[in-house]
């Protein structure tokens, strides 16, 4: 037993005011919602699949049926694929608070289970939900009784017009790389290319590292440290190459109709206009396994019923808040373990 593990009363009696906080933010989000024509669902989060990004990881179980056969199975990374699905089936506006899993992440700002606040809108373009982010920005720091986003020394002002920033301004201001030089006009990406661009500007990749790999050292070490300060910020038009669920931006196919919220330099959420072609998604969805497979000799199966389903969803756009973030930042709590009521021990 440890004096400082979270059920300690004492403890609690600290941590107890942020996990209030967490449930007026969750309650004031949930009316927003309400108000504003959603239907909250409630997807299972055992799967078939955890999702088909190559740097995501699944928690993996086995399903015994009654005839005693085992299935692999696993705790989903995203509730995406069935929230997708509802589209297919005629939901139109669907919202849903979710708890995830991911593996290999854990720390100040990860915990191996989260909850996760996604959200679509049938027949609406993915700008809208910027406007969405920044009232629960306001929503957040209000039921919170702040005035500001807090973490560690960053703040943020959560009643501000959001930046919106593309991936590329983000780049060429921070880091000094012209990130558009390195993929061809249909977005096809040359590792080459960014590793000269990088070596320019003097920043060091490791021998091995593939074009993604390198875009986020420079995003993570160069960009993000200067995101969401004084006012959130809208980081958009991501490389088509790092938007696997994501429509191609109709102007310019080598980015994609993707955008991150920050704020107080923390990434909180990751919206798309939605991808609903099934054979393109299949082929990236591929090409994101292949490359998993190249990086750690893993890949997780395709949701075939997904894939079908696509055929039938209904343009539309979607995003994932990580909610437990949102608290931290409108609490100012130091880590995510402290707005979480029983953390994974």
């Amino acid at each position: 037993m440890s004096d400082s593990s979270w059920w300690q009363p004492h403890r609690h009696a600290d941590r107890r005011p942020l996990l209030l906080a967490r449930n007026r933010i969750q309650s004031a989000i949930r009316g927003w919602l309400a108000g504003n024509g959603f239907t909250e669902v409630d997807p299972a989060a055992l799967q078939v699949s955890p999702g088909n990004e190559a740097h995501l990881h699944g928690f993996a179980t086995e399903a015994i049926g009654n005839d005693g056969q085992g299935r692999r199975m696993y705790l989903h990374t995203s509730p995406e694929f069935a929230m997708k699905k509802l589209l297919a089936a005629g939901e139109t506006r669907i919202a849903a608070f979710s708890h995830v899993w991911r593996n290999r992440e854990r720390g100040v700002l990860h915990s191996p289970e989260f909850t996760m606040l996604e959200w679509y809108r049938a027949g609406e373009g993915y700008e809208v939900l910027m406007a969405d982010c920044a009232a629960f920005l306001r929503l957040a720091a209000e039921a919170a009784g702040a005035r500001e986003l807090r973490f560690r020394d960053r703040t943020c002002d959560p009643f501000a017009a959001p930046e919106r920033l593309s991936v590329a301004e983000a780049f060429a201001r921070h880091a000094g790389i012209d990130l558009l030089a390195t993929v061809d006009e249909h977005g096809l990406p040359d590792a080459g290319a960014l590793r000269r661009a990088m070596a320019e500007a003097g920043l060091s990749a490791g021998p091995d590292d593939g074009w993604s790999d390198m875009l986020s050292r420079v995003l993570v070490q160069k960009v993000e440290p200067h995101l969401g300060h004084g006012r959130p910020t809208i980081l958009d038009r991501y490389p088509a190459a790092e938007a696997a669920l994501a429509r191609r931006a109709p102007d310019d196919a080598r980015v994609a109709e993707r955008f991150e919220l920050y704020a107080c330099g923390v990434e909180l959420a990751n919206g798309f206009g939605e991808l609903t072609d099934p054979a393109e998604q299949r082929r990236r969805f591929e090409a994101e396994m292949a490359e998993k497979q190249r990086i750690y000799g893993e890949t997780y199966p395709l949701d075939e019923d997904f894939l079908a389903a696509l055929a039938l969803m209904p343009a539309a756009s979607g995003i994932a808040l990580g909610f437990d973030r949102l608290v931290m930042l409108a609490t100012g709590a130091p880590r995510i373990d402290e707005v979480i009521w029983a953390p994974v021990g």
